[in-house]
């Protein structure tokens, strides 16, 4: 498909833009291993202390990253499936609103007057521009969902009697539950962390600052693995030599995530007193609930992936296993889609350890949880992400990649380096390793009178695999720019590779309609969240005074 040169050019910058401060979050990722590993005893290393590179890591690469790039694939994605671009002025003006939010939030956290992490829990306080940046960041990302709900609904009455494109309906779910469950956040930001930022209001409500970010910030996760979930059930098959196993099995897990993703946000917030035990366990019961969808998802793709072992000329009871493409770089999706489903398996498992209200209090503020994080986040987000960036970018530019046999290396290298990086965090989790905090300083510095030695082998294990995924990053970025400068060798073409499905069920009205799903999905919200925010009104207690990283008393300048 040919793009008109304005929409090709939103996409690549959508998609250059991140990239580009990608290099950035790496390095402070890195840099958070070395600061944890006793390596560096100081608070600071290149002018940009432990909890500024912190917040930038975790910015960057949670939030910048993901939702441009959402937004790049959708516009992409929508136009391919429905064979129509979206508006174009609408698509520019969303493009202008995310990226003059970033500039403002990265101006904050550079010039050190935002480490407030990406979660800005208060009462910790950042400049109004961090606050405005992301609200703009925020808005901007919900203007492609109507651009595209109008074109849909055109298509539909072009279309009545065809089923939606399975892609459009993952788009368009995944949007939905990003503008839902940001609205709380966006709440968050404008009416009670702004005008405390900007001094017009003295104090903060923390208990409803933090209800309102996590009923965004576990739905957050499934916003960054949609897109990984709309390549797996259209591409991954293809990519594999096969068929999707089942057509309707993909539309199951999306409803699925449309009804359970947004209210399961408690499951965070198990350590606060001042929410009830039935609201926290009918939460938990949901977790383990979305975990429904994945398994769905998960014995699909093997069915699909067993199929294209079978059509390649396998033999055997695990044979096909043998016959995928897994080194072909000509064919490198395979391989980027393949590392993020293996570490997957690994998220999946560990996050029903953080599900269960028991099992969370053991690992919760421990090293385990930004393992498990960067199992699912750094795993198959991260690998779909970059694989497909540089996919589009090479065709949206008629470029060729540089250095193919790399570029397919690369992740399984990362897949490597997340495997000892997530073990080490866990396996320090497990004995007691604290999170977000500067170990060097204290507990991993032998002249100190809190050094804890018993942790130096599980720092150690997670720097290690943090500079094996540093090197898959800048093995990538040689890979991404090289292609971005080389020399324009194809044709310039919008193109997917589409799979066909094994089971192609015929359109079903309840599974090809957004209303009733939609229906459901605000009454189990109203049921979860209802007597959460009434127990937060109730038993917050007093508002919390201002706390500035750079001075622990509360309330000073």
């Amino acid at each position: 498909m040919q793009l008109s040169r304005s929409l090709r050019n939103i996409i690549l910058i959508e998609l250059l833009l991140p990239i580009t401060l990608l290099i950035l979050g790496i390095y402070h990722g890195l840099m958070q291993t070395i600061y944890r590993s006793g390596a560096i005893h100081q608070s600071s290393a290149a002018h940009l202390d432990y909890y500024q590179g912190l917040t930038l890591h975790g910015v960057i690469n949670a939030i910048v990253l993901t939702s441009f790039f959402a937004v790049a694939f959708g516009h992409a994605t929508i136009a391919f499936h429905l064979k129509k671009e979206p508006n174009k002025a609408v698509a520019w003006l969303s493009l202008w609103l995310m990226v003059v939010g970033t500039l403002l939030a990265a101006w904050s956290m550079l010039s050190g007057n935002a480490s407030v992490l990406y979660t800005f829990y208060p009462p910790l306080k950042a400049h109004p521009f961090f606050y405005l940046g992301a609200a703009l960041l925020l808005v901007g990302s919900w203007v492609p969902l109507f651009n595209w709900a109008y074109l849909y609904t055109q298509w539909r009455k072009s279309n009545p009697e065809t089923k939606m494109p399975l892609a459009v309906l993952g788009t368009l779910v995944n949007f939905t539950i990003w503008f839902v469950c940001t609205l709380a956040v966006a709440y968050e930001v404008l009416v009670l962390l702004l005008p405390w930022s900007m001094g017009w209001t003295n104090d903060v409500n923390v208990s409803l600052s933090r209800t309102l970010f996590w009923f965004f910030g576990h739905a957050l996760v499934y916003f960054w693995l949609l897109p990984a979930y709309i390549m797996y059930y259209t591409i991954l098959p293809k990519v594999a030599g096969g068929k999707l196993f089942s057509d309707l099995a993909g539309r199951i897990a999306f409803f699925l995530f449309l009804l359970l993703s947004i209210p399961v946000g408690v499951h965070h917030q198990f350590s606060e007193p001042n929410i009830q035990r039935g609201t926290k366990f009918f939460q938990s019961m949901l977790t383990f609930g979305v975990a429904v969808p994945s398994f769905i998802t998960a014995f699909t793709l093997a069915a699909s992936l067993e199929y294209a072992g079978w059509k390649r000329g396998a033999k055997g009871v695990f044979g096909w296993m043998k016959k995928l493409p897994y080194l072909d770089k000509e064919n490198y999706l395979f391989a980027y889609m393949i590392c993020g489903l293996i570490l997957f398996v690994f998220g999946g498992f560990t996050g029903i350890v953080n599900s269960s209200y028991q099992l969370n209090n053991v690992v919760h503020n421990t090293a385990w949880l930004p393992g498990h994080f960067h199992m699912t986040v750094a795993g198959p987000v991260f690998l779909a992400i970059i694989g497909m960036s540089i996919y589009l970018m090479s065709n949206l530019l008629g470029k060729k990649i540089f250095l193919p046999r790399i570029n397919v290396i690369v992740p399984y290298l990362w897949l490597v380096g997340v495997l000892i990086f997530s073990t080490g965090l866990m396996w320090g989790g497990l004995i007691g390793e604290p999170r977000r905090t500067n170990l060097g300083m204290s507990y991993l510095n032998p002249s100190h009178p809190l050094y804890h030695p018993q942790w130096v082998p599980t720092t150690l294990l997670a720097m290690a695999g943090g500079i094996i995924m540093t090197t898959a990053g800048l093995l990538y970025f040689i890979v991404f720019f090289g292609t971005l400068f080389s020399r324009k060798r194809t044709s310039a073409t919008l193109d997917f590779p589409v799979t066909t499905a094994y089971h192609d069920e015929k359109r079903m009205g309840f599974f090809d309609s957004f209303k009733p799903w939609l229906v459901m999905m605000v009454v189990i919200i109203l049921i979860a969240y209802v007597p959460a925010v009434i127990d937060v009104m109730k038993n917050s207690g007093p508002s919390a005074p201002t706390f500035l990283p750079n001075n622990p008393t509360p309330g000073s300048k």
